[in-house]
């Protein structure tokens, strides 16, 4: 039997197309707005625009300006908007020399200005003189103190800022290697090691205790061969002790590095020598030769700071080995000019 529609009285076959269609309108209407071609291109003109806006505010060179990628732009914008929260102009200090080339130039190293968590606040135009890299350069890396910074140090650093930070005006200094340009690479044998040694003080005038930031001198330290029969004898001295670490014996160089006799050292503990700030990280490399398994085991070499007789410090390079029998120690401590 067949069914009628009773609209058309048609077969049912053809009830479909006798029922209202829907026009294009209706179908456009229930999809999502989706933007055109033409207005995403608008768009990102607008950005660009703005972009380009911004490139020529910042104080740098015109070929400088014509090198920077967009990325690069928005790391020298960022950086330059965490200056102006720090130096505002309307709280300036009282006028003072500037700040300019021919200063920097008779500085060991480089000025870095930092903000609480670790974030990039200030580098001196002298950077390129040390790690072969422009600010712009150096920003490629990142935005934070960390990624200028080997890997194995970062934590190091942490603590030492964060040490900083709970004792303002307390000095800190930590050594570590810095990323550098492929052509001072090749020229130091890989990444330079630096010195960096700052402290947290208030930046705004009048004094803001809630305003501070890290300053701080990155100065480069002698790189080590990594063949040790490419040192000098002149630069390193040989220490032996019992497993609590008190000397035992010691090479009469060790008078050149730190003025001490052989006699006035015998007896004591290494310990006793260390700078307090190097206590943790002399006592994780002491534990890791005291708990390896047989002798000759040797740990990961340290960079430490010994009290000399003068009472100045001096910055060793110290790696520690197991003797045979496993009852004495021996470090071999190179100087880090």
């Amino acid at each position: 039997m067949t069914i009628f529609c009773s609209h058309c009285h048609r077969p049912l076959q053809a009830e479909m197309s006798c029922l209202p269609r829907r026009g294009k309108q209706a179908s456009s209407a229930s999809k999502p707005f989706r933007s055109t071609k033409s207005a995403s291109k608008a768009r990102r003109d607008q950005i660009n625009v703005e972009l380009q806006a911004l490139r020529s505010l910042l104080p740098i060179s015109a070929r400088e300006k014509e090198r920077l990628s967009y990325l690069h732009t928005m790391a020298l914008v960022c950086l330059r908007l965490r200056g102006a929260q720090l130096f505002p102009p309307d709280l300036a200090p009282p006028a003072g020399p500037a700040l300019g080339t021919e200063l920097l130039s008779l500085l060991p190293g480089f000025l870095l200005v930092l903000s609480a968590n670790g974030k990039l606040v200030y580098i001196s135009e002298n950077v390129d003189q040390v790690l072969g890299l422009s600010v712009v350069e150096l920003l490629a890396q990142g935005d934070t103190v960390f990624d200028i910074l080997d890997g194995r140090a970062c934590e190091d650093a942490r603590k030492k800022l964060l040490l900083a930070q709970e004792q303002p005006g307390r000095e800190v200094m930590f050594v570590s290697e810095m990323r550098m340009s492929k052509a001072f690479r090749l020229q130091h044998g890989g990444n330079r090691a630096m010195a960096v040694r700052g402290r947290f003080t208030t930046l705004r005038w009048p004094a803001s205790p809630s305003i501070t930031a890290f300053l701080a001198l990155c100065t480069p330290v002698a790189r080590l061969p990594a063949d040790s029969d490419a040192v000098s004898q002149d630069d390193l001295f040989q220490s032996t002790h019992i497993l609590d670490m008190m000397f035992t014996d010691v090479t009469e160089s060790v008078t050149y590095h730190l003025g001490y006799s052989r006699e006035e050292l015998i007896g004591q503990s290494w310990y006793s020598l260390l700078h307090p700030e190097d206590a943790d990280l002399a006592a994780a490399q002491h534990r890791a030769v005291g708990e390896s398994l047989g002798a000759g085991a040797t740990a990961e070499t340290a960079v430490l700071r010994l009290l000399r007789r003068d009472w100045t410090w001096a910055w060793l390079s110290v790696s520690a080995r197991r003797d045979c029998g496993g009852h004495s120690i021996t470090c071999t401590s190179r100087c880090l000019r």
